[in-house]
C-alpha cells in the first residue's frame, strides 16, 4: 500500500474560493479516477489557509495508472486550467509514505 498525503496552501483569504473551484470543476474527475480519499480536510489551527488530501494506492504502479488516467481527463484538465487561472494556490506538497508494519491499515472512504 502507498498513501500519497498532498497539502496545498492557499493565499490568505482565497480557501473558500479554491474549496469551491475544486468542489465544482475538479472532485468529480479526481474520485472518478483516483476513487474516494482516505481523507479531505481543512485546517483548524496553524496554517488555515491549508488544505490536506490523503489518497491510497495498491503501489507505485497503481498511482502511475490511476493518475496517468485522470491528467488525460478533459474534465480535469478544464479544472486545472480554471484553478491556474484563479491563482488561489501558493503551495503543494506531497508526501508517498508506507505505513508501518505494527499500525492498522488505513480504509479508504465509502
Amino acid at each position: 500500500m502507498l498513501i500519497d498525503h498532498r497539502t496545498y496552501t492557499c493565499r490568505p483569504g482565497t480557501l473558500k474560493r479554491q474549496l469551491e473551484l475544486y468542489h465544482n470543476y475538479g472532485w468529480a474527475a479526481q474520485t472518478r479516477h483516483l476513487g474516494m480519499p482516505i481523507a479531505f480536510l481543512t485546517t483548524e489551527t496553524g496554517d488555515v489557509n491549508s488544505y490536506v488530501h490523503i489518497w491510497m494506492y495498491e503501489d507505485a504502479a497503481d498511482r502511475a495508472r490511476r493518475r496517468a488516467a485522470m491528467q488525460a481527463d478533459l474534465e480535469w484538465i478544464s479544472y486545472l486550467e480554471r484553478s491556474a487561472e484563479a491563482g488561489y494556490l501558493e503551495r503543494q506538497e506531497n508526501k508517498l509514505m508506507l505505513p508501518a508494519g505494527f499500525a492498522p491499515e488505513p480504509r479508504r472512504a465509502k
